[in-house]
């Protein structure tokens, strides 16, 4: 029965929507002139010195996680964290919402077209007095209804109703207004995923300077009880004192509280990387690689400052915020003026049913009208004002953020600096130590000495070793600290470009 409906109507409302979109998106905001804030940052980075390394012509943020970290098994933990991370699911949802936030005050740009139809029955009181007027008593139906005669008429047809002409721009202040919360939300997963797969590595290295100071417990505690196994038999046959019996007891007794105190750290170490990873750790992961084989890099470019404003995920999400911020000035900035809405319907309406898909049934209608502010008692004004803080808070926001991410790669290099050079000298520390156990062993075996020699040489050995996986942990954290300080670790695999070595970086399409 659509068919029977003339064209020409059809082609009415077509032209009214195309003239109102046009109307749309010709119009003005009221948004105001974005400038991005300078806050005061210096502009280099304060003791750093490039080292020469190959990765200096890539940027950290765009070195891959699975580049930079060489581990199979941080890897394959970092995967699980990614999959299964809390956090992460929290923000991923966060963006959901602030998309369907945008495209609903997005839908309110476009007038929301809907059909509607059906019959309407009316009986008025035949005792009332009530008669029809001209022209419907032809549509009295003789059936007794309420106690009357019944009035039909029946109607159908498409339009919209109270939408908004936006001459001023306030609706697509709030759409620009909710498209910068949604981009500011994805700018805060990239940020969450850094610092998911930072934490991770950083409690992983932990967990492998836990498990070599375990190792050096074990190893140490099993030489020692060998030494005081010897040294009570000597003390049996009256070649040793007591003394030197208590000594070795101590030693051995300072090393069990090492293996216990390890023992408990490396399995807390394991609690906390379940709980990044947000799953229990699976047992077919793949072993282990030393310390010294976490990543093949030895620095990274920390490149200028105000490289920081775009490679930042959270300096981003900060812009975004403030972009927000700004659009919700230009939708209060509209509010002072006035609003034109229209209501537009084309159909048919008949009082006869089976005349209703006739062209002497066409009709169509259109409603616009026309709202003027004139006494709002300050509220269009409040919310100017509040919008404008709100702005200005988003501005400080913003300068805080770029200079505490500043602060971080800072303090990040100007510790690089003091890690590289302590780890030499630990190395040299260990090397000297136990040499200097070596000798004291030969000294007391030969009788030329006491054995609280060898036992504070052995005792600055074992301290010398610890303070050597201490110095590597903390470097490779102080490294992986400078990779998420500089924006790395959102990308899965680095993309080569052309300056860059193809043997230096892999190229991928999964970037």
């Amino acid at each position: 029965m659509s068919s029977h409906v003339p064209s020409h109507s059809s082609r009415r409302f077509r032209a009214l929507s195309l003239t109102l979109a046009a109307g749309l998106l010709s119009g003005c905001t009221m948004i105001p002139k974005y400038t991005r804030p300078t806050p005061p940052l210096a502009t280099t980075y304060p003791a750093y010195q490039a080292t020469g390394n190959l990765r200096l012509a890539q940027a950290a943020s765009d070195i891959g996680w699975e580049d930079f970290f060489t581990d199979p098994r941080l890897k394959a933990l970092i995967t699980i964290a990614l999959r299964e991370n809390r956090d992460l699911r929290i923000s991923a949802a966060n963006i959901a919402q602030a998309q369907g936030q945008y495209d609903v005050q997005h839908a309110g740009l476009f007038p929301t077209i809907s059909a509607t139809g059906g019959p309407m029955y009316q009986a008025p009181a035949s005792a009332s007095g009530l008669t029809f007027a001209p022209g419907l008593e032809q549509n009295r139906s003789d059936e007794p209804f309420g106690g009357g005669r019944v009035f039909k008429y029946y109607q159908g047809g498409i339009g919209f109703s109270s939408y908004e002409i936006d001459l001023f721009g306030r609706i697509r202040s709030l759409t620009q207004e909710s498209a910068q919360k949604a981009l500011a939300q994805e700018a805060s997963l990239r940020s969450m995923v850094i610092s998911i797969i930072s934490q991770v590595a950083t409690a992983y290295v932990t967990w492998l300077g836990d498990r070599d100071t375990l190792a050096l417990a074990d190893t140490t505690l099993a030489n020692q009880q060998d030494t005081l196994n010897l040294t009570r038999t000597k003390y049996d046959h009256g070649e040793e004192n007591l003394l030197t019996v208590r000594q070795a007891e101590t030693q051995v007794q300072q090393s069990a509280a090492l293996r216990a105190d390890s023992r408990r750290k490396v399995e807390q170490d394991e609690n906390l990387i379940a709980l990044l990873i947000g799953a229990p750790i699976p047992t077919d992961l793949p072993q282990p690689r030393s310390l010294g084989q976490q990543t093949l890099l030895a620095d990274l470019p920390a490149g200028l400052p105000s490289d920081l404003l775009e490679r930042r995920p959270d300096i981003v999400s900060a812009e975004h915020n403030l972009l927000a911020a700004q659009a919700d000035i230009g939708a209060a900035r509209a509010a002072f003026f006035p609003r034109l809405t229209l209501t537009a319907t084309d159909g048919v309406s008949s009082l006869q049913f089976h005349k209703l898909f006739t062209a002497a049934a066409t009709t169509w209608g259109l409603n616009p009208s026309l709202q003027i502010p004139l006494w709002t008692w300050g509220m269009n004004s409040g919310n100017l004002k509040a919008s404008k803080a709100a702005r200005d808070v988003q501005i400080a926001t913003y300068e805080k953020t770029v200079q505490s991410a500043f602060r971080e790669v800072a303090d990040a290099l100007a510790a690089r600096e003091a890690y590289l050079d302590e780890n030499k000298q630990a190395d040299d520390l260990v090397v000297s130590s136990a040499d200097a156990f070596r000798l004291a062993k030969m000294r007391f075996n030969a009788g030329s000495d006491s054995y609280l020699t060898t036992l504070e040489s052995q005792r600055s050995y074992l301290q010398a070793q610890q303070m050597q996986i201490m110095v590597a942990v903390s470097k490779y954290q102080n490294l992986i600290t400078i990779y998420r300080a500089l924006g790395g670790g959102w990308k899965q695999h680095t993309q080569a470009s052309a300056q860059q070595p193809t043997s230096v970086v892999r190229q991928t399409n999964a970037g």
